[in-house]
């Protein structure tokens, strides 16, 4: 399942994007409402967690802007507004589901598979196959080809993530923030370490390059040529 987070608090979104992270969620997040917005309406998304008091764009406006598109996938709103006032009124904007702060992940959870079944989506993924390169998403385990390849645990999250993407050209601040949660250092060389490590693991001299840089933008998972 592919998640938009539009969420301005920093300890909410590092914790969403840990939690997100754990039950194999794919997900894009921004931290204000104008870079939110622009994500809503350019990528597809099978649910989106909108914050409603967010910097230079409320959430409110941003549900108004992408129902205003014909968009129907399924939001659910954040908010530290308790009132049935203020429920009603997010509910009538436009989102489907209206969950008050502080909340349980568990419930968060619950709320988005609820709002995905709904809307009559398919069976979360159990398996990732680019090119070659299969990922099983339930026994943790990666092949390419006939050949299985160990992974460490930040190693298999990072392919997951490049290959739930595949085709698409990832930033670097896109995957630290994936796969590092906020709490990484701008300047750290952790990702090429990281993405050198993959790459001596599913790329050899026979077999064709997978993980391509991007100069100047990032990385892209996909079949050379």
């Amino acid at each position: 399942m592919k998640i938009l987070l539009i969420e301005d608090d920093e300890k909410i979104a590092t914790f969403l994007s840990d939690r997100f992270s754990e039950v194999d969620f794919s997900f894009d997040m921004a931290r204000d409402g104008i870079a939110g917005l622009e994500m809503a309406l350019r990528d597809s998304y099978d649910v989106m967690v909108i914050d409603i008091m967010l910097p230079l764009l409320d959430g409110l406006t941003i549900i108004k802007k992408v129902r205003g598109k014909g968009i129907a996938t399924p939001i659910l709103v954040l908010s530290a507004k308790h009132s049935v006032e203020d429920r009603i009124k997010g509910l009538e904007t436009g989102s489907d589901d209206y969950l008050i702060k502080p909340f349980s992940f568990k419930e968060l959870l619950a709320r988005i598979r609820a709002l995905h079944r709904r809307a009559g989506g398919e069976k979360e993924k159990t398996k990732i196959i680019v090119s070659d390169l299969e990922i099983d998403l339930v026994k943790r385990e990666v092949k390419r080809g006939c050949k299985e390849i160990n992974l460490l645990p930040k190693e298999f999250v990072l392919l997951e993530y490049l290959a739930r993407n595949s085709g698409r050209i990832l930033t670097r601040t896109q995957i630290l923030e994936h796969v590092w949660g906020y709490q990484f250092d701008p300047l750290t060389n952790i990702l090429d370490v990281y993405i050198c490590r993959l790459r001596e693991k599913i790329e050899t001299r026979s077999l064709p390059k997978l993980i391509h840089t991007i100069r100047g933008a990032g990385y892209v998972l996909r079949p050379e040529g």
